[in-house]
């Protein structure tokens, strides 16, 4: 994806009109993760967490002209870092591909692993670490976390959404 999309893209979210219409699938594909509890060592580095990442993902069901995957993580718990507040990021993806493993994106950097392109930097840098995405952060008061992902056709900086779930990662 070439760098000179990306504010069009940015744009765009901002004014996503269309209405996700298909349903697709996201699972936790790393071990550590079990969508009840933040593993021990994932939490931001202000409470010691020790090379925190997201979770891999594996995403199916992918509806059809899909090229974009929008990850948006959150912590519902905190107003102020729901709806996106942790990072969000997209990853392009093959149109053709039914089903794709996403990598997992360390937290406190803003390298982000091929593929991937930031939206929006965590909202919260004075907390914790500036980066795209913000671990589970809340010193362990049982916040709960959790990721939208929504499936997406970006087109002549035109970003259609197709659908979109909601994956739990747990509470920390």
């Amino acid at each position: 994806m070439k760098k000179a999309t990306l504010p069009a893209l940015i744009g765009a979210l901002g004014l996503m009109l269309s209405l996700p219409t298909q349903a697709f699938v996201a699972e936790l594909a790393d071990p550590a993760w079990n969508g009840k509890a933040v593993p021990k060592g994932m939490q931001c580095q202000k409470f010691g967490g020790e090379g925190p990442r997201t979770p891999a993902l594996m995403i199916s069901e992918i509806p059809e002209n899909t090229n974009v995957l929008i990850f948006e993580y959150s912590d519902r718990s905190h107003q102020p870092m729901d709806n996106g507040g942790h990072g969000k990021f997209g990853f392009a993806i093959n149109e053709q591909t039914g089903s794709t493993w996403v990598p997992q994106v360390s937290g406190h950097s803003f390298e982000l692993p091929k593929g991937f392109f930031m939206i929006e930097a965590h909202r919260n840098p004075n907390w914790d670490k500036a980066g795209a995405y913000m671990p589970p952060c809340s010193g362990g008061r049982n916040n709960s976390y959790y990721v939208t992902v929504k499936a997406a056709q970006l087109k002549d900086d035109k970003l259609k959404i197709h659908a979109e779930t909601v994956l739990e990662l747990g509470k920390y």
